[in-house]
C-alpha cells in the first residue's frame, strides 16, 4: 500500500516519522510561547495557567521587549559629536533652542534636532559677467570673494540662504561700482580702486540683514573686453604698461642721479668754503707781514726797498726762463739758453752758442731779452734798476 493511503491518512508512511517520533520542523507558535514562558517567569508570570492565559502573558511580554529595545535603541541614537571646527545649532520641534560647542553630547531623538555650522573654513565663490561702465563700454568682469561664518544662529535663521544672498548681493555691488567706473581703469590702473568700492558696497548691504558672515577678502580675478575689440584693447593696456615701466625707470634713475648731484654740490660747497678761509688766511698774512714790514722800512727806507727787490726777482727768476747775453762781442750778440741746458742733461759738456743780431737801441736790448722756442728772456737786474 502507498504510503499516502487514505485508510491511515498517510500516518504510517510519513517521513518525518522515526521510531515513533515525530522529528518535523518547529512549530513557531510553540517556539514564542516557550520564549514567552521564560520571560514570563523572570517578571512574575505563572507557568501554570490556562492555555488562554498564557497566550496573553506571551503576547503581553513580546510587547514589553519589543518596547525595551526600541527604548534602548532610542537612548543610543540620540548621541552626536560636534567637531571641534563646528558650532552645532539645537532645534527642538523645529525651533531654535541652544547651540553646543565641541565634543560628545545627546539628544532625544525625534524630538531635538542638531545641525553642524562651520565656523572656521573659509569658503568661497566666484561671480562675472558682462557689466556696462560709466562711459557706455561693455566689459566682463570675474570676482572672487572669500568668506567665513561667524554666528551660526544667524547663519540659518537670518535669511533663507545666506551662501546665495552673498552671491546675489555681491553681483549687486559690483555691478554698481562697475556703472560707476571708466573702462580705462577698469582694464588697467584703476582695479585696486575697483576692488576695494566692491567690497565696501558689499559690506555695505549685507550689513543690515545680519547674515552671520564675515568678509576675508574679495579679488578682482580678472576684466576682458568683448572679443570683437579685445586685440585693439590688448594693444592699449600694453602701450599703458610701458608707460608706467619707463615711469618707473625714470623715477628709478632720478633717485640715482639726485644723491650723486647732491654729493657733487656739498663738495663743491665745501672746496668753496675751503678756498675762502685760505684766501681769508692769505690775506690776513700779507696784513700782518706786511704790519711787521712797516717799522722796519720807516727804519731804513733803501736798505727795505732793495730786499724787497731781490726777493721780488728771486720768486720771480725762478719761474722763468733764462738766458745768458754776453753784448761785449761785435755785431753779434752771443747768448746761451740755460734753462734748456738744464732740462737737456745730453748738452751740459757742449754748450753751443748762437749769434743773434743785437738790436739798433742799446737801450732797447737791454728791456727786452732774445727769444728761443716763443719764450721771452728774462731782463737783467741792472736793466730793471
Amino acid at each position: 500500500m502507498a504510503w499516502n493511503e487514505p485508510g491511515k491518512n498517510g500516518k504510517d508512511n510519513d517521513p518525518w516519522k522515526q521510531g515513533g517520533r515525530d522529528q518535523g520542523p518547529p512549530d513557531l507558535d510553540e517556539v514564542f510561547r516557550n520564549f514567552g514562558k521564560k520571560f514570563g517567569g523572570i517578571f512574575g508570570g505563572s507557568g501554570g495557567g490556562s492555555q488562554g492565559s498564557s497566550g496573553g502573558g506571551s503576547a503581553s511580554t513580546l510587547l514589553l521587549l519589543v518596547a525595551i529595545v526600541a527604548a534602548l535603541v532610542w537612548a543610543f541614537s540620540g548621541f552626536y559629536t560636534i567637531k571641534e571646527s563646528e558650532r552645532g545649532v539645537i532645534l527642538r520641534f523645529g525651533q531654535f533652542h541652544t547651540e553646543v560647542g565641541p565634543g560628545i553630547h545627546w539628544k532625544p531623538t525625534f524630538i531635538d534636532q542638531v545641525r553642524p555650522v562651520d565656523l572656521t573654513s573659509v569658503r568661497s565663490f566666484r561671480t562675472d559677467g558682462f557689466m556696462l561702465t560709466q562711459d557706455q563700454n561693455l566689459v566682463r568682469v570675474t570676482f572672487e570673494v572669500q568668506y567665513r561664518v561667524f554666528d551660526a544662529r544667524a547663519y540659518l535663521f537670518s535669511v533663507v540662504n545666506a551662501d546665495n544672498s552673498l552671491q546675489e548681493a555681491t553681483d549687486a555691488a559690483l555691478r554698481f561700482v562697475i556703472g560707476h567706473s571708466l573702462m580705462d581703469d577698469v582694464l588697467t590702473r584703476g582695479r585696486e580702486v575697483v576692488r576695494q568700492n566692491t567690497r565696501q558696497e558689499l559690506e555695505t548691504i549685507i550689513t543690515p540683514y545680519r547674515m552671520g558672515l564675515v568678509l576675508v577678502d574679495v579679488n578682482f580675478r580678472d576684466a576682458r573686453p568683448p572679443e570683437e575689440v579685445r586685440d585693439a584693447f590688448d594693444d592699449a593696456i600694453a602701450a599703458q604698461e610701458d608707460q608706467e615701466r619707463f615711469v618707473r625707470e625714470a623715477d628709478a634713475y632720478a633717485r640715482e642721479i639726485e644723491p650723486r648731484a647732491r654729493g657733487q654740490v656739498n663738495r663743491i660747497m665745501q672746496e668753496a668754503e675751503a678756498y675762502r678761509q685760505q684766501v681769508i688766511l692769505r690775506a690776513q698774512g700779507e696784513v700782518a707781514r706786511f704790519e711787521q714790514l712797516l717799522p722796519q722800512y720807516l727804519a731804513a727806507p733803501r736798505v727795505t726797498r732793495e730786499r724787497l727787490y731781490l726777493e721780488t726777482m728771486e720768486e720771480v727768476f725762478s719761474n722763468t726762463s733764462k738766458v745768458m747775453v754776453d753784448v761785449s762781442s761785435g755785431n753779434n750778440i752771443m747768448y746761451l739758453p740755460l734753462d734748456q741746458m738744464l732740462k737737456g742733461g745730453s748738452t751740459s759738456g757742449s754748450s753751443s752758442a748762437l749769434p743773434v743780431t743785437p738790436p739798433r737801441n742799446l737801450q732797447d736790448s737791454q728791456n727786452t731779452a732774445p727769444r728761443q722756442d716763443g719764450i721771452r728772456g728774462s731782463t737783467s737786474r741792472d736793466g730793471r734798476r
